[in-house]
This record gives structure tokens, sequence and C-alpha cells, in this order.
């Protein structure tokens, strides 16, 4: 009895460290690697989205309460582009400003006002799309490729385990299950690294899915005004006073 507590107070995590081969030190360094790049992905990607938002409400905020175009060329002159929303406006007035100075000897300046503007909030969300995909690429991999990494290095080491029992003559039920249960702690490893991975894959898809649906319907507003020169806002009644609304888009972001 005594000597089986003994055994297990040997066995565990800095043990099965002490007794992996290059293999599993490989692949315990993949999987380290794997989970920094994900809390990194995590906490970067969480610190920049909060950011952008701040910034986006704050823009649409000054957008619609400009009096003209020209007070929000010089709000984005001033503070520069920080989200996609401000990114749309500054490309939107940029093709504006290149259409009335083209000189028509390039391709890129074929069509009408309509379609330039169209090509450049195009173009516009495109990079944005791009912008907010970053890291979900790496997040995805690593939720897919690490449970399969600890698998791997758990089978690596039953392999080992079971080769040395059975050099060693012992077949006993606790000489077994140790050596096989510190096997199993590479595929807790890659659940571990993985499990994180997935959820903020996750929540960073659908956090850029509703970003690029407002950015959508902002660039229908912009483009409705920049075309017709009719700003689309409404006014409500509340408490018998008119408040200004702005459109959807930019209530909801």
């Amino acid at each position: 009895m005594e000597a089986t507590q003994q055994v297990a107070q040997q066995l565990g995590f800095s043990h099965f460290i002490a007794q992996a081969d290059t293999l599993a030190h490989i692949l315990l360094v993949i999987l380290l690697a794997m989970s920094v790049i994900t809390w990194y992905l995590i906490v970067s990607k969480s610190l920049a989205n909060l950011k952008m938002k701040k910034h986006a409400q704050a823009f649409l905020a000054r957008f619609w309460e400009a009096p003209n175009l020209a007070a929000v060329g010089d709000y984005l002159q001033k503070n520069g582009v920080n989200d996609p929303f401000s990114h749309l406006a500054h490309h939107g007035l940029k093709a504006a400003e290149q259409f009335r100075n083209k000189t028509g000897s390039r391709l890129i300046e074929s069509g009408s006002e309509d379609e330039f503007l169209t090509r450049a909030l195009r173009r516009a969300i495109n990079q944005d799309t791009a912008r907010l995909e970053y890291g979900h690429t790496m997040l995805a991999s690593i939720a897919s490729s690490a449970p399969f990494v600890g698998l791997f290095g758990t089978v690596c080491g039953i392999y080992h385990a079971l080769v040395n029992i059975g050099m060693s003559g012992s077949g006993s039920l606790d000489q077994v299950a140790g050596p096989v249960g510190e096997a199993l702690i590479m595929t807790a490893l890659g659940l571990a690294v993985a499990i994180p991975a997935v959820l903020a894959h996750n929540f960073f898809n659908r956090a850029k899915r509703q970003m690029l649906t407002e950015v959508d319907g902002f660039a229908h507003d912009l483009f409705a005004f920049m075309s017709t020169g009719v700003r689309n806002n409404t006014r409500i009644e509340k408490d018998g006073a008119q408040v200004y609304s702005a459109p959807t888009a930019a209530r909801s972001a």
C-alpha cells in the first residue's frame, strides 16, 4: 500500500516532462506556441475591437450632426481614420474629390459619378473585411489542430509506456495505469489549447458579422447622401419636442 502511494506521488506532470522523449518535448513546445498565439490574439483583438467601437460611436455621432461634408472631411483630417465607418467616409470623400478632378485618361476614372463612388465604397468595405478577419484563420487552425497534436503525443506516450512495461516484464495494473495516465496529459493539453481558440474564433467572427452589417447599412446611407445630397435621416417626437434620429446603422453602432 505504501509503495503504491509512493509511486502515485512520483507520477504526474513533472515526472512526465522528465521522462518524455524528444518528440514529446517538440509537441509540448508546439502546444505552448499555439496557446501563446491564441491568447495574444484574444487580448489584442479584444482591445482593438473595444477601441474601434469607441471611435466608431464618436465618428457616427459627429457625422450625422455635421452641417455638411466639408465638416466631416475636417473632422477626419483632424482625428484620422480609426474605424470602418470613418474609413468608409474617407474613401467616399476622396472618391468624390477624385471624380471632380478627373482627367478622363485613366481606366479607374471611367463611369458615372455613382459608379465611381460605388467602386470606392466597395474597396473600403473589402479592406475593412480583411482587417476585421485578422487572426481568424490562425484561431481556426489552432482550434482544429491542437486536439490532434495532443492526441498524437498521447499515442506516442502510450506506445513507449507499453514497450517499457513489456521490457520490464511486469504487467500489473499499477505499473500500467501510471505511464498510460501520464500519456493522457498530452490530450488534456491539446484540449486546453483548442477550447479557448474555438470560443475566441466564434466570438470574433460574430463581432465581425455584426460590424460589417452596420458598415453595409452606413454605406447605403452614405451613398444616398453623397449621390443625392439629401441626408437620410428622420425626426421623431419625444416629450413634445423634435429630436434628431440618425439612420439605423448609426444608432446601432
